[in-house]
């Protein structure tokens, strides 16, 4: 089974719902479940990213905005640490308050990902070695810049919103 990088929008007030749902519930359950179009499932995209721009002090900055794009604010929502909702496989789901998401919206927005994709070999096994995929034939550009766009859209619109963020693996 492949794991991969999941993201949720919410509002504080729906995580409050579920929190109280959770301490009602005599087995925990939160019953957690945002719209689809409020979720991101962004594969491995982004953990190819952050090791590309890890082996380049030029892309450094990026790195670590992309890194704290999915890595969440420890603590807050240990009642979504439920078998309905993580399969317990990696951590359980970290938050990012609506402040935290609107500083790393605008920290997204300054990643020129075009200008660090220049820096990919231009092989595809190469390019796909340097993100860490085993992937032989086809060049990640593409997929990489989908992903990317993906998830800064969605940084973008939880922002405007004033909604936080849920980041975990499933």
């Amino acid at each position: 089974m492949a794991l991969t990088q999941q993201l949720a929008r919410v509002s504080p007030e729906y995580l409050e719902q579920c929190r109280r749902t959770a301490a009602a519930a005599p087995d925990g359950d939160p019953q957690w479940d945002p719209p689809d179009e409020d979720t991101l499932d962004l594969d491995w995209a982004i953990w190819g990213l952050i090791r590309f721009c890890g082996r380049s002090e030029t892309d450094a900055g990026h790195r670590d905005i992309l890194q704290r794009s999915i890595e969440g604010e420890a603590g807050g929502v240990e009642f979504l640490d439920h078998r309905e909702v993580h399969d317990g496989f990696d951590s359980p789901p970290a938050l990012h308050s609506p402040a935290a998401v609107a500083k790393l919206a605008e920290a997204l927005n300054t990643i020129d990902l075009h200008q660090t994709l220049t820096r990919l070999p231009r092989d595809a096994k190469e390019a796909a070695q340097a993100c860490g995929f085993e992937w032989e034939d086809t060049h990640p550009r593409a997929y990489l810049t989908r992903h990317f766009t993906a998830l800064r859209d969605f940084y973008n619109t939880a922002s405007q919103r004033n909604q936080a963020i849920l980041t975990w693996v499933d």
